[in-house]
């Protein structure tokens, strides 16, 4: 082969192109591996490094390298990759005249590392891809294959700025296929990045797209359960498990107890903690940080309570030292149950919430508190008493009732000081409310039968013209844009 380059060199520049293709072919053809690598390596080094040669030539010799192992020219998928990283490293010095046959081959290399499920060597490989001059919509795919792989290796924070990056590039235009990958990959992060409520719409939205697999589609809805019940306590999250508790199918779930357990505000149980606790993955079972502040209202109240329990109802038994939760789950947990007591009772000490928690009173009392301001709990603290005192929360009744369809319709009305119009809207409200009532009581094989097929109803709402671009600039003025 050394001899074969040799008389190369003297050939004029218009032929070099044939020859150097040539030895390639007949280096590729060759029955050995390690001949076949070592006779590639030198007609490369000889036609990308040799200023004589020409970067014309150069990119020549690359396609048809590039072009010939997608054609299968390396029978050994070993020996595939040993030229490919081969080829890399040669071209890597002059990599910005060779990029498109660079961007190719690491896209060759990246195939072989998914195979091998080096998720962290893939990763790396298509960071390196040159995107400068790609359309969007390659890049998007890109991204997407890039935010995938780094939450595979539970890098949440490179993936995230991927994503953004991702997220300036779609638009109506995106294929189906692409679009449902993004957002996986934003369900993704928001699960990763502890935003659990987006993260189980979203992966409720996606378990009913025809285009997944069923299998796939299955591990989604049982996404969006373990998300909800991960969610912050509050009406939000109880919109979000009122739907996943109308949603037929997650009755065939392992974790379907312990939804419609937190649906419907009932106390969750060591055992049964344990058992949801079993199924998460370790971003959910992070361990959390207790701040400062937390840990002084703990304790400062600590001896208070301590003196009503010598001499209360709590004389003799003994105090939870807990100060706050440890984990992501434990203070899932830790808030339901403080919703879930709220529905039991109108008062609490907080010696009493504390024992109900396995908490300080202090550390109860701060939750509850925390709670309140964030208009998740409805309630006030009565310091004086050590007292907590619950209210009716009409919105979170509302969050399950009309959000889920599971409860009453509220007949209270405006008075518009227009009777015929305020008897219509009664009219109106009662026959909704009754059309509900029979359809929580249809089954859906029942509904489903017997039906004749009369056509397709498409409807197109087209987007304004300046919509893409307005949403692009909202996103790149930091603005949270949730429309993809």
């Amino acid at each position: 082969m050394d001899a074969k380059l040799s008389q190369l060199q003297s050939i004029s520049q218009k032929d070099k192109a044939a020859g150097y293709l040539s030895l390639l072919s007949e280096a590729l053809a060759q029955p050995e591996a390690g001949a076949v690598a070592r006779d590639v390596h030198a007609v490369l080094e000889a036609a990308l490094t040799q200023d004589h040669v020409g970067i014309v030539v150069g990119r020549q010799v690359l396609a048809e390298l590039v072009s010939g192992l997608a054609g299968g020219a390396a029978r050994d998928r070993d020996l595939k990759k040993q030229i490919v990283e081969d080829a890399l490293a040669i071209a890597a010095p002059r990599g910005v005249s060779f990029e498109e046959q660079v961007n190719s081959l690491r896209f060759q290399l990246a195939d072989l590392l998914e195979e091998e499920e080096d998720w962290s060597g893939f990763a790396h490989i298509l960071t390196a891809i040159q995107l400068e001059n790609a359309q969007d919509e390659e890049k998007l795919k890109v991204y997407n294959r890039i935010v995938r792989l780094l939450l595979e290796e539970e890098d949440s924070v490179q993936a995230e700025t991927y994503y953004m990056r991702a997220a300036l590039l779609v638009n109506a235009k995106t294929d189906r296929e692409t679009s449902l990958n993004f957002k996986l990959c934003q369900a993704r992060i928001n699960d990763y990045t502890r935003k659990f409520l987006e993260a189980a719409s979203r992966y409720h939205e996606l378990s009913w797209a025809g285009e997944v697999d069923e299998e796939e589609r299955s591990i989604m809805l049982s996404s969006a359960v373990t998300c909800a019940v991960l969610a912050p306590a509050g009406p939000n999250r109880s919109r979000v498990l009122a739907l996943l508790c109308r949603d037929e199918r997650t009755t065939q779930l392992p974790s379907y107890n312990i939804l419609s357990k937190t649906f419907l505000d009932r106390i969750l149980r060591p055992a049964e903690v344990k058992e949801f606790e079993a199924t998460l993955k370790s971003h959910q079972l992070a361990r959390i940080a207790q701040s400062s502040n937390d840990r002084l209202a703990a304790s400062a109240s600590s001896d208070a309570d301590d003196g009503a329990a010598e001499t209360g109802a709590g004389a003799g038994e003994a105090v939870s030292t807990r100060t706050g939760p440890s984990t992501v789950l434990d203070r899932a947990v830790l808030e339901h149950n403080l919703l879930a007591s709220s529905k039991i009772y109108n008062n609490i000490t907080f010696y009493g919430l504390g024992a109900l928690l396995d908490l300080t009173p202090g550390a109860a009392e701060t939750m509850a508190r925390r709670m309140i301001e964030q208009g998740r709990l409805k309630g006030s603290i009565d310091q004086v008493e050590r007292l907590i005192w619950f209210e009716d929360s009409k919105e979170e009744d509302d969050a399950q009732g009309k959000a889920g369809g599971l409860g009453e319709v509220d007949m209270h009305t405006e008075d518009t000081g227009a009777p015929h119009t305020k008897k219509w809207d009664m009219q109106i409200r009662m026959t909704a409310a009754n059309v509900e009532s029979i359809i929580n009581h249809l089954a859906r094989e029942q509904v489903e039968s017997q039906l004749n097929f009369a056509g397709f109803l498409v409807f197109h709402c087209p987007l304004k013209e300046d919509a893409v671009e307005t949403l692009k600039t909202l996103a790149e003025s930091s603005h949270r844009v949730p429309f993809t």
